[in-house]
């Protein structure tokens, strides 16, 4: 029965020195840590190495619940593959204890909320995106795909889309949609 942390932070310019402290304090003997957005688990392959290694009777904490997951669903997942696995889930900073009862009661709590926060925090930054564009400010992101050329390279050279995305080194339903427009 073995205590492991998970810290993550969701860019490379934060750091993650509180987090580990606080892990450390909790009794944990090995932290896995990462700087990635925490909004899906792809990419966070330090979680993923983490949850492939614990075992029946050990437990993995977090500071906050946050750290591990920003969906409900997702956060729901990695609890459900602990919790079939015989692991506990703990956090720091929250009354989060899986072990027991109340503790998974507050978990889901906590969980509705932070997937709560994360929506709120998309709708803002939609809303702003819109005042921003009508305020002529935003234009979204450049262009990556030189429509010109692709249609050149059709018209001129008689290439077909598979060769045109090859030479361009972008995806052949880009071309098509290039070409369909």
């Amino acid at each position: 029965m073995s205590i492991y942390g998970y810290a993550r932070v969701s860019t490379a310019d934060q750091d993650l020195t509180i987090q580990r402290e606080a892990l450390k304090d909790a009794g944990c003997e090995i932290i896995r840590e990462e700087k990635i957005s925490g909004t899906s688990r792809q990419g966070r392959e330090e979680l993923k190495t983490l949850l492939e290694f614990l075992r029946g009777g050990d437990t993995l904490v977090v500071t906050r619940l946050d750290r591990l997951a920003r969906s409900m669903d997702d956060l729901s997942s990695i609890a459900r593959e602990l919790h079939e696995r015989d692991v506990a889930l703990k956090a720091t900073e929250q009354p989060v204890d899986t072990s027991s009862a109340a503790g998974k009661a507050f978990f889901q709590m906590l969980g509705v909320f932070a997937e709560f926060e994360t929506n709120l925090r998309r709708e803002r930054q939609m809303e702003g995106i819109v005042k921003a564009k009508a305020a002529g400010v935003y234009r979204g992101r450049k262009p990556s795909i030189d429509v010109g050329e692709v249609k050149r390279m059709r018209d001129e050279k008689g290439m077909g889309p598979s060769e045109i995305a090859k030479q361009l080194g972008i995806a052949r339903t880009s071309v098509y949609r290039v070409l369909k427009s």
